[in-house]
């Protein structure tokens, strides 16, 4: 939660004998917490994707290959090899700026809302079952992508050519093809940011849970490095073929008439026909190569910047 928050309850008059005594619970919590809670979501979010970007790079590059065709796949490490050696060691870094701004405003949001929404569940319905965590998670995603969307197409774009560069890159998207492009794929980028934040924070959640009753692990880093393992491979496996329809869909450029994709379920359709169900984890190593560091790097990061903040535990 956010520093002691609970829900809220007004003040409510106790009395003994002739004197009142009234317990105020505050409705918001200091603007202090608010900000460390989602600076410390944000921070924890950027540092690791600044490890793992490299790998992001090279899943897109793997993703794009033979587009509505079948064909032998080159694998992470071909990949690899051809950026360095056609595009050099910068290649590996193609899109950094927009993926840090885009992880400390997705980020911060994405674990930010988690846990506020999860009270509010509480207050509600009173319950926090492993149901509603997974709620939280979903609408704390897809409200983030949301918003960030536009971050997120400039990043996939840079990924793919070198020679871009960021400002220059959304001019050119907004005058070629409108002011709504940069929204393109939000649709598969909120499915798969509900996916991702419900699978990847309420797998964390219950693991937490799980093995702090079953096992002699307590808080600390050991809880918090078996928790996202877990939390890292179960997301993978969940998001995958999202994540390749949402890359499809943001590098897709030309006219509605001309364009091989007309929404995330007919992207989804033609890649099966075309190119076999097995294309729809098409980077699926390199997913799971950055995404399980990524979420283990997110969470310890995470969790050790809220208890120097002074935060309770995730």
């Amino acid at each position: 939660m956010i520093g002691d928050i609970s829900p809220p309850v007004a003040s409510i008059p106790v009395v003994e004998g002739n004197e009142e005594l009234r317990k105020p619970q505050y409705l918001l919590p200091p603007f202090s917490k608010v900000v460390s809670h989602f600076g410390t979501s944000g921070l924890s979010v950027a540092l690791a994707t600044g490890v793992t970007h490299p790998l992001d790079v090279v899943k897109v590059r793997l993703q794009m290959q033979h587009v509505g065709q079948r064909g032998p796949l080159i694998g992470m490490t071909g990949i690899f090899v051809q950026l360095m050696k056609n595009e050099g060691f910068r290649s590996l870094y193609l899109g950094l700026t927009p993926a840090l701004t885009r992880s400390v405003l997705y980020g911060g949001l994405r674990l930010g809302l988690y846990e506020p929404t999860k009270v509010s569940f509480d207050w509600a319905f009173g319950s926090t079952n492993v149901l509603v965590k997974i709620a939280s998670g979903a609408f704390a995603g897809a409200f983030s992508t949301a918003l960030t969307n536009p971050v997120e197409v400039v990043k996939v774009r840079l990924q793919m050519n070198p020679n871009a560069v960021p400002i220059a890159e959304v001019r050119e998207i907004v005058s070629k093809e409108g002011i709504g492009a940069l929204w393109k794929g939000v649709g598969p980028a909120m499915v798969r940011a509900a996916a991702l934040t419900a699978s990847q924070l309420a797998t964390y959640d219950e693991t937490k849970r799980i093995l702090v009753k079953r096992t002699s692990l307590e808080e600390g880093f050991q809880l918090h490095l078996c928790s996202s393992v877990v939390a890292g491979v179960v997301s993978t496996l969940i998001t995958a073929p999202i994540d390749m329809i949402k890359t499809r869909l943001m590098l897709q450029q030309g006219s509605e008439s001309t364009r091989i994709y007309r929404n995330g379920f007919h992207c989804g359709y033609k890649v099966v026909r075309k190119e076999g169900p097995l294309a729809l984890y098409k980077g699926g190593f390199a997913i799971f190569a950055r995404l399980g560091p990524q979420t283990m790097i997110t969470f310890i990061l995470c969790e050790k910047l809220r208890s120097l903040a002074g935060l309770h535990t995730m």
